[in-house]
Parts: C-alpha cells; structure tokens; sequence
C-alpha cells in the first residue's frame, strides 16, 4: 500500500487546521509512516528537521522566502537556521507540544519546491 493511502491522501494536496492548546500530538507510530512520506526528514521527538544545502547565498535566501510563503499560507510557521549556503527547516506545533499532521503538510510542501525546481 503505497504511503498516501495509508494516511488519507497526499500532504501537499491538504491544508493546515487550526490546532487548539491541549489537543493531543500525534503518536510515534504516527508519525513514522508520515515521516515515510519525507525524503531526508528526520523526527527528533516533538519536531521533524531537516537542512537543505545550496550552492550560494543567493538560492538560500531564494528558499528561505519561498519556505516564508508556504507558512504564510498555511498559517503554520517553521524554525529556520540560515547560513550562507544551508538552512535547516524545523516544524513543530507550539500549541500542542509536539507534532500535528500540520508539521507534515508543511514539510511535504516544502519538499514539493526542491522536486519542482528538478
């Protein structure tokens, strides 16, 4: 069965859901058949991670601003670490303590910029 069916469809074609405070995060097994979903994403527990590496500072920013875009969009915003030729994305939602399929929609969407630009 392929990973979408197991977790109701594709996460770039879903958006995020408001997540109310005290609502429950997603559970480990859970989130490692989203994280099945990521390519090069790694879950450190209460957050999903992962560091894009570019030629230049001038790509970075440009991912940095389209990465920007995403979470305006979704209402869901990452962490970024950026560096002259990386940036290291994390998601996590705040509200919760922990994962929310929110963090995946907006991971996958991410993914979908780099595998456009191919």
């Amino acid at each position: 069965m392929p990973p979408t069916a197991r977790t109701g469809g594709d996460l770039t074609k879903k958006k995020c859901r408001p997540c109310e405070r005290g609502a429950p995060s997603l559970g480990p097994k859970r989130v490692r058949r989203l994280l099945g979903q990521l390519r090069g994403w790694e879950s450190t527990g209460r957050e999903i991670a992962r560091t894009y590496k570019f030629d230049d500072h001038y790509q970075t920013i440009a991912f940095v601003n389209a990465v920007a875009w995403i979470s305006h969009s979704q209402n869901h915003h990452p962490d970024l670490e950026v560096s002259y030729n990386s940036c290291r994305v994390r998601y996590s939602t705040h509200a919760i303590g922990g994962l929310s399929e929110n963090d995946f929609i907006c991971a996958a969407k991410v993914e979908a910029l780099l595998q456009a630009g191919q």
